[in-house]
């Protein structure tokens, strides 16, 4: 699953011994992997300050999470003809998101934890404000670029009496620069073809004879030239209708028809180059990001792996890549580890807030193995931990559930700190 719960425990003696009773029983019901969450020790300032950074981090927790959602969204826009491959795009510090969350680290250099726990929350805030902004324009622009194009491209996929005609005439269909004569285009319904072929040389004087050419047709009907004198256009135009044919009001404008294919064909050539990934591109990306394994650290085994490769390395070596998506790419990683780190300053303070100085608590990340053991994985974290609570916890847990040596709980309650992190919001 790609859910986790990040919860703390107090870290004295015997908390610490119903964290490693917690870890035998989710390990032995086979409900959940546990990881240890190491989380730097931060100024804590007053409580006061604590209390009001509460707040604002669950608000800047919302932002962070709404933030990454619209750029995965944004990733899924963009690599529309490859959507297979979108995963393979939303990394964090070049892991997959599962990966890093599990083996998370604290970035000493970029939210230095010798600083006040108010600066370094208004490095993040103001991080993702700044990411914020720049996906707004660049997916405005991207959005603009889009909508101009797919307003070209209905020009070209309406019917005869709507699209336009740049893709389909050429020179050579009409009668130019001649100061008596003019080729107009008609639509003729399929129906009427043969009728067509025999009138439109009498539908008015001073019809070129055997001037008539199919240039191209549709499910409907058939678009048809037809030479005149430049005098009778109106008069043409008139019998044509009452013989249900219509005269499409196009005029050969060489320069014009140039223009429109131009700037179908830069429209297009700009939406492909903000997504435009090499095919070995792809293949690195695939191989890489495929074949990644990392040992998962057990409860108790501080060891980690080595951190990936920083969001500078990666967007080098994105070369393949338009500059919308690279863009995509970086800034995913770089809004998806704040969000973590985020969630681990909420841990720290809500910790203290509920603990009590000085500072000593222990965090822990849950993965639940499947959906269906989740009810079962919150009442053995509120029996381990109705301690924390008595008063609370006595009121709330069932006798009638049993676990050998735990009583648990049919309802949610929390007599510990809990957040939840769930990656399948981004699927």
């Amino acid at each position: 699953m790609s859910e986790f719960w990040l919860i703390s425990a107090p870290g004295d003696k015997e908390n610490l011994q119903a964290l490693e009773r917690m870890n035998n029983v989710t390990s032995k019901s086979n409900l959940s992997h546990n990881t240890k969450f190491t989380i730097p020790d931060f100024k804590v300032g007053t409580l006061d300050s604590l209390v009001g950074l509460s707040d604002e981090l669950g608000k800047l927790d919302t932002f962070a999470e709404s933030l990454i959602k619209r750029m995965a969204q944004s990733v899924v826009e963009v690599m529309e003809d490859s959507k297979g491959k979108v995963h393979e795009n939303l990394l964090a510090n070049g892991v997959d998101l599962t990966s890093f969350v599990t083996h998370f680290e604290w970035d000493m250099a970029k939210y230095p934890a010798k600083q006040p726990l108010v600066n370094v929350v208004d490095t993040l805030a103001k991080q993702l404000a700044q990411i914020e902004t720049d996906l707004k324009s660049r997916t405005a622009a991207y959005s603009v670029l889009k909508a101009n194009l797919e307003n070209l491209e209905k020009k070209c996929t309406g019917n005869l009496f709507t699209r336009t005609l740049s893709d389909i005439v050429s020179k050579e269909d009409f009668v130019l620069d001649s100061e008596y004569l003019i080729t107009l285009l008609v639509i003729v319904p399929k129906s009427s073809y043969a009728q067509w072929q025999k009138t439109y040389e009498s539908l008015s004087d001073m019809v070129v004879p055997r001037s008539t050419k199919l240039i191209t047709e549709d499910n409907e009907g058939g678009l048809f030239t037809v030479t005149l004198f430049r005098k009778v256009i109106e008069d043409f135009k008139v019998k044509a209708k009452e013989n249900k044919f219509t005269v499409r009001e196009f005029y050969y404008d060489e320069k014009e028809i140039k223009r429109e294919r131009e700037e179908m064909n830069r429209l297009q050539s700009d939406k492909k180059q903000q997504y435009q990934t090499s095919c070995v591109a792809l293949k690195k990306g695939s191989a890489t990001y495929r074949d990644h394994k990392v040992k998962v650290t057990p409860l108790g085994n501080p060891a980690r792996p080595a951190a990936g490769q920083t969001d500078r390395d990666r967007e080098s070596e994105g070369e393949g890549e338009g500059p919308l998506l690279r863009w995509l790419k970086v800034n995913f990683s770089e809004a998806f580890i704040a969000w973590i780190h985020i969630k681990a300053l909420r841990v720290f303070v809500e910790s203290v807030l509920r603990y009590g100085l000085p500072v000593n608590f222990q965090a822990v990340l849950l993965q639940p193995h499947k959906k269906s053991a989740t009810k079962r994985l919150r009442e053995v974290l509120n029996s381990v931990f109705r301690h924390l609570d008595e008063v609370a916890a006595a009121s709330i847990l069932d006798a009638s559930v049993e676990i050998p040596g735990l009583q648990l709980s049919n309802q949610d309650y929390f007599p510990y700190v809990y957040f939840h992190i769930d990656l399948s919001l981004l699927d």
